[in-house]
């Protein structure tokens, strides 16, 4: 099975930048969809990111649109999230996922089926 870890997170003022990296191992990703959620505390999982394996299609939420950017490096098997222009908003724990049910939308966590562990991202003045 494939196993996802994420990194990258931290403590940044808004208008800061990070770069959040998902490692996979353990198998292959061929054929499917990476993408990124985050869940703000007392709130749900939402989108917020998703890239097929090779790089050609690319999905955003509507409220990162133009800040964030997801890309991939098939050689080192991880998937990123760079995210510019951070706001108090985007403070969340940042999930890494692969897509495997193409049943349900590229948005939606239903379609989802492995999981990373999160990497917490604080925006703060």
């Amino acid at each position: 099975q494939v196993q996802l870890v994420e990194s990258g997170g931290g403590l940044v003022q808004p208008g800061d930048s990070l770069r959040l990296s998902c490692a996979a191992s353990g198998g292959t990703l061929s054929s499917s969809f990476m993408g990124w959620f985050r869940q703000a505390p007392g709130k749900e999982r939402e989108f917020v990111a998703t890239i097929n394996w090779g790089g050609s299609i690319a999905y955003y939420a509507d409220p990162v649109k133009g800040r964030f950017t997801i890309s991939r490096d098939n050689a080192k098997n991880t998937v990123y999230l760079q995210m510019n222009g951070l706001k108090p908003e985007d403070t969340a724990i940042y999930y890494c996922a692969v897509r495997q049910d193409l049943s349900q939308r590229y948005s939606d966590a239903r379609g989802y089926t492995r999981w990373g562990q999160g990497t917490q991202v604080t925006v703060s003045s």
